[in-house]
């Protein structure tokens, strides 16, 4: 794959688009006999990839093929695993069912975007399998009642470099991906790109500019202002090099879109969101709820929770302000890192669904 312009390193690609392409291959192999090799697909913003095939197998209403992942220059875990998919023909009026194979883990806790007792296979990866399955069905006149089963050889060892098993998925690795690109985590690349989003917007004379932790929390922020391209910078994880940099190349105006769980750890303090190398305070946010009206008993329950989402998610069931508040306390954490710089910050909290679960004004 070629190399990315900002990092200038070879980007890859995630474990949902090698599950979506092994998938259309094995189906394409069970409706016809005959395996594509390469398998091309469609990934979420148009790109038309092509993957070599690295294992093929048929049987009776059954086939399953593989893919080697190939994560670019990103130090990926799952870089060079292989990831399976086998199609079985399902009951008629079943549709598709997802099952976990081995290396795939079950979600087993609330606050991961996909609910207890399912396979930890991400709703983008299964929406992508879920329009691959139907459109080769479409093709060839069939009934898209089939049960989709993932693998990853080994995955339940490389899964204990992950926080899967803090998270309560238990038995192997997640299948994921938004974008189904992985792009290479390289620090100071990142970084330097940051800078010169900021230059280049100054140089342009734009007077609001918008870093967000990724493409949802992005996609909410345009909804909400539609910025040029230029003005969105792809901060990501790295809240702490934007806001300094601000601080020493002032905009009269700045935005920040992030995902609930980030924006904790930036009204924490935090200043690098990556999970590797900061985590939610869940004692702080619980406090967070009570301050917000919640009553002991949820206050303690918060304190237990598995993750930031699902704090969020109990203060929405009973009406708390929680993504606001949070949103605020992260607003005045960059304000006092971009000080004495005076600019005008608001902020923009997403869910796992790109909705909009909090906002903060602009800075006093």
């Amino acid at each position: 794959m070629p190399a990315d312009s900002a990092s200038a390193l070879r980007r890859g690609w995630t474990t949902g688009a090698c599950a979506t392409a092994a998938t259309a291959a094995a189906y394409q192999a069970l409706l016809t006999g005959a395996f594509p090799d390469p398998v091309t697909i469609t990934l979420p913003k148009g790109e038309r990839p092509s993957f070599a095939l690295a294992h093929e197998a048929r049987g009776e209403n059954w086939a399953e093929a593989g893919i080697v992942k190939d994560a670019g220059d990103d130090p990926d875990v799952t870089h060079q695993a292989l990831i399976l998919s086998r199609i079985r023909r399902g009951a008629p009026g079943s549709g598709i069912v997802f099952r976990a194979g081995e290396g795939v883990g079950m979600v087993t806790r609330a606050g991961l975007p996909i609910p207890p007792g399912e396979p930890a296979i991400n709703p983008v990866p299964r929406r992508m399998m879920s329009e691959v399955v139907s459109a080769l069905a479409a093709r060839h006149g069939a009934v898209p009642d089939v049960e989709i089963e993932i693998a990853v050889p080994g995955g339940a060892e490389l899964a204990k470099q992950t926080w899967n098993p803090r998270l309560g998925i238990v038995g192997g690795l997640s299948i994921l991906g938004t974008t189904g690109i992985v792009v290479p985590f390289s620090c100071s690349a990142w970084i330097h790109s940051i800078h010169r989003g900021v230059d280049v917007a100054i140089a342009a004379g734009l007077d609001h500019v918008a870093g967000c932790t990724g493409s949802s929390s992005e996609a909410a922020v345009q909804s909400l202002y539609a910025l040029p391209e230029i003005a969105l910078l792809d901060m990501g994880d790295f809240a702490g090099a934007l806001l300094k940099y601000l601080r020493q190349h002032p905009l009269p105006r700045l935005t920040i879109g992030g995902g609930f769980a980030k924006l904790v750890k930036l009204a924490q303090g935090q200043m690098d969101l990556h999970s590797g190398r900061s985590q939610v305070d869940k004692a702080v946010l619980s406090q967070w709820l009570r301050d917000c009206g919640g009553d002991a008993a949820l206050v303690t329950r918060a304190a237990d929770a598995n993750t930031a989402l699902e704090v969020l998610q109990m203060a929405q069931q009973v009406h708390l302000p929680l993504g606001d508040h949070v949103a605020r306390l992260a607003r005045d954490a960059a304000g006092r890192i971009v000080a004495p710089a005076r600019i005008d910050i608001d902020v923009v909290a997403v869910d796992r669904a790109g909705n909009i679960v909090g906002r903060s004004g602009g800075a006093a």
